[in-house]
C-alpha cells in the first residue's frame, strides 16, 4: 500500500481524535475481556478430573465469572462498532468536503480537460470505497493488535517453545500476506482508474442520450462501452484473483499452527507441564493469535480498494487551484470601458489562437464580436471573466488590469448569458435568483417579465414554484435560455456579455428580447457574441475575427461598404 496516502488518510482519522479515543478503549477493554475468557475456561476443566470427580462449586463459580466476561466483552465490541462508525463517517465527511472545496476552486481549464463523470466518481464512489475501508480496517487494526499481543503475552507464560512454534508458523503468514498484497495493490489501482473512465463515459452518454439516439450512436456507444467494461473486468478479476488467495493460504498456514500446538501440549501434558485445562486454553489463545490475522488479510481487499480510492481523491486535492487573490483590490467600475492590449493566448501552447488582439470598447458601447466557429469569440469571454490568463498582454477595466483586482469583484460586475443554458433542480423562482439570493418576488417576477419569460412560467403547473428537473430537462432549449436571461437581468450588471443568447428562441421572442436588451444595454458597456448577423445590427462597434484575429471593424453600414469579410459573411 502506498505509504504516503496511509498518512494522510491517517491525518484525517486523527481529526477526529474523541471517537478514536475511544475506539482505541473499547478495543483494548473488548480484547483483554475475550483473552481472560479462555485462561478462565481452562481452570474451570481443571476442576474436571474425571467421573465422581468435579468441584461443581467453583465449576458454576468460574462459570459465573465467565459469563459476565463475556457480556462485557460484547458491550465494549458494541461501543466499538459505533464508534468506528462515528469515526468513519466523520473521516469521509470531511475528505468529500475538503475535494469539493478544491473543486470549487480549481480554474475552468481542469474541467475542460478531465472527464466531469470521473470527477464524480471520485466525490462518490472513491469515498464509498474509502468509507467501507475504514470501517473494517479500523476496527480490525486496534482489535487485532490487542489481541495479538495479548494472546502472545499470555501463551509465553504459559509455555514459551509452544509459543515459539505459533510465532515461526506466523511469520511465515506474514511473508505469504505480503507477497499477495504486492500484487493485488497494483491492480486495484488500475481498477479504481477504469471505474472513473467508465463513469465519465456513461456520464457523457446519459447526458447526450438525443444526440446519441439521432444519429444513430446506440450500437457503437454500446461497443464503447463494452471495450471498458471489459477492462474492468480483467482488472477487477485479477485483483479480485490476488486477494483471494490471502484467506485460505493464512488460514491453512495458521492450521499447521494448531496442529503444533496440539502435539506439544499433547507431549507436554504427557510429561506432566501442563493440564488439561491449560492445554485447551492454548489452544484456543493459538486460534485467537491467529484469528486477527486472518481477519486483516480477509479485508485486505476492502483496504487495497480504499486506499487506491484515497489516492484518487487526494490526487484531486492536490490539483494547483487558482492563485489566491484576497489580497489584491476589488474592482471598481465607472462606466466599464475594457481594453484588450496586445493579448497572446492559446489553449493548446503548440497551437497558437489569439494574436497580438488589440480591443477597446468605450463606456457605455455595444461591441458586437462576429465570425466563423472556431474563430476565437468565446476566448474573448473566457479571458475578459479571467477563467483563463493571458499568455501576453493585458486586458484592462477602467484602468485596471483584471490580473491585479480579484477575481470574484470583476465576475460579479459582469452579467453574463451563454448559448448553453444551465439550470439546477429547483423552483423556477430559485433558479431565476441564482446570481441574487435575497431577490424579492416582485424583483424576480420583473426580470422574467423583461426577459419574455413571465407569460410561459404562469402556464406552468406551480408557475414560479414549479420544479425544475436536472439540468432543465422538464423545459425546452427556448424556455430554459429565456430563464437564463432572465437571471442575468435580476442581477442588474454593469457590464453585460451575450454569447449567442437568443439562439434557441424563436424569431418573434428573440426580437422581443432584443428590446428587452436594448433597455438592458442602455449606458452599459456591452459586449455580444452572435452567428446570427441580424442579432448584431445595432452595435455601436462590430470586430470581425477570423483566425484569432481582428480582420475588420466598424459599424454595420461602414462593414457592408467595405465590401470585405464581414460583407460575405452577412451576404452568406
Amino acid at each position: 500500500m502506498n505509504k504516503g496516502v496511509l498518512k494522510r488518510l491517517y491525518r484525517y482519522i486523527a481529526g477526529n481524535k474523541k471517537y478514536l479515543y475511544f475506539v482505541i478503549i473499547s478495543a483494548v477493554l473488548a480484547n483483554i475481556f475475550m483473552l481472560a475468557a479462555p485462561y478462565i475456561s481452562g481452570r474451570a476443566i481443571d476442576f474436571i478430573r474425571g467421573e465422581g470427580d468435579v468441584n461443581f462449586s467453583m465449576v458454576i463459580k468460574i462459570s459465573s465469572v465467565l459469563l459476565g466476561v463475556y457480556v462485557l466483552n460484547a458491550l465494549f465490541t458494541w461501543g466499538m462498532t459505533v464508534f468506528t462508525n462515528h469515526l468513519s463517517n466523520r473521516t469521509i465527511e470531511r475528505m468529500r468536503s475538503d475535494a469539493f472545496k478544491r473543486l470549487s476552486r480549481l480554474p475552468l481549464s481542469y474541467f475542460d480537460n478531465h472527464s466531469h463523470g470521473d470527477i464524480i466518481s471520485r466525490l462518490t464512489n472513491d469515498t464509498d470505497a474509502v468509507s467501507d475501508g475504514l470501517l473494517q480496517g479500523i476496527t480490525q487494526l486496534f482489535a487485532g493488535l490487542v489481541t495479538v499481543v495479548g494472546s502472545l503475552a499470555v501463551m509465553f507464560s504459559l509455555d514459551y517453545k509452544i509459543a515459539l512454534c505459533v510465532v515461526a508458523v506466523t511469520v511465515l503468514c506474514v511473508f505469504v500476506s505480503r507477497f499477495i498484497a504486492v500484487n493485488s495493490g497494483k491492480m486495484f489501482r488500475m481498477q479504481a482508474a477504469v471505474t472513473g473512465e467508465l463513469n465519465g463515459y456513461v456520464s457523457e452518454i446519459v447526458g447526450n442520450m438525443k444526440v446519441v439516439k439521432a444519429f444513430g450512436y446506440e450500437e457503437r456507444s454500446g461497443e464503447a462501452f463494452g471495450k471498458i467494461n471489459s477492462r474492468l473486468y480483467d482488472c477487477g478479476q485479477k485483483a479480485q484473483f490476488y486477494s483471494s488467495l490471502v484467506n485460505p493460504t493464512t488460514r491453512y498456514i495458521n492450521n499447521l499452527a494448531y496442529i503444533g500446538v496440539g502435539v506439544l501440549g499433547g507431549l507436554a501434558a504427557i510429561a506432566g507441564g501442563l493440564s488439561v485445562g491449560i492445554i485447551s486454553s492454548f489452544l484456543i489463545y493459538a486460534t485467537q493469535f491467529a484469528r486477527p490475522i486472518n481477519d486483516m488479510t480477509s479485508i485486505l481487499t476492502q483496504l487495497q480498494s480504499a486506499t487506491a480510492a484515497a489516492a484518487r481523491i487526494f490526487a484531486l486535492t492536490d490539483e494547483r487551484p487558482e492563485t489566491d487573490d484576497s489580497s489584491r483590490p476589488e474592482l471598481k467600475l465607472d462606466g466599464g470601458e475594457v481594453v484588450f492590449d496586445g493579448v497572446n493566448f492559446s489553449y493548446d501552447k503548440n497551437r497558437e489562437l489569439i494574436k497580438n488582439l488589440n480591443i477597446t470598447a468605450k463606456k457605455g458601447q455595444r461591441v458586437a464580436i462576429v465570425g466563423p466557429t472556431g474563430a476565437g469569440k468565446t476566448t474573448i469571454v473566457n479571458l475578459l471573466m479571467n477563467f483563463y490568463g493571458a499568455d501576453k498582454g493585458a486586458i484592462i477595466v477602467d484602468g485596471q488590469d483584471i490580473d491585479s483586482v480579484t477575481r470574484d469583484s470583476l465576475r460579479k460586475s459582469f452579467g453574463m448569458v451563454l448559448q448553453d443554458t444551465w439550470l439546477f433542480s429547483g423552483t423556477v423562482r430559485e433558479n431565476i435568483a441564482y446570481g441574487k439570493a435575497d431577490a424579492t418576488d416582485a424583483e424576480i417576477e420583473a426580470a422574467a417579465r423583461a426577459a419574455e419569460a413571465h407569460g410561459f412560467i404562469k402556464r406552468l403547473p406551480q408557475g414560479y414554484d414549479t420544479m425544475i428537473t436536472e439540468d432543465g430537462g422538464n423545459l425546452s432549449s427556448g424556455q430554459k435560455q429565456l430563464l437564463t436571461i432572465a437571471r442575468a437581468m435580476l442581477t442588474d450588471p454593469e457590464v453585460l456579455i451575450l454569447d449567442e443568447a437568443t439562439s434557441n428562441v424563436d424569431t418573434m421572442t428573440e426580437r422581443r428580447i432584443q428590446r428587452a436588451f436594448l433597455k438592458m444595454m442602455e449606458g452599459r458597456t456591452s459586449f455580444i457574441i452572435a452567428h446570427r448577423l441580424s442579432t448584431i445590427r445595432e452595435a455601436d462597434l462590430i470586430l470581425v475575427m477570423d483566425n484569432g484575429a481582428i480582420v475588420e471593424q466598424g459599424t454595420h453600414d461602414e462593414l457592408l461598404a467595405k465590401n470585405g469579410f464581414y460583407a460575405k459573411l452577412y451576404n452568406s
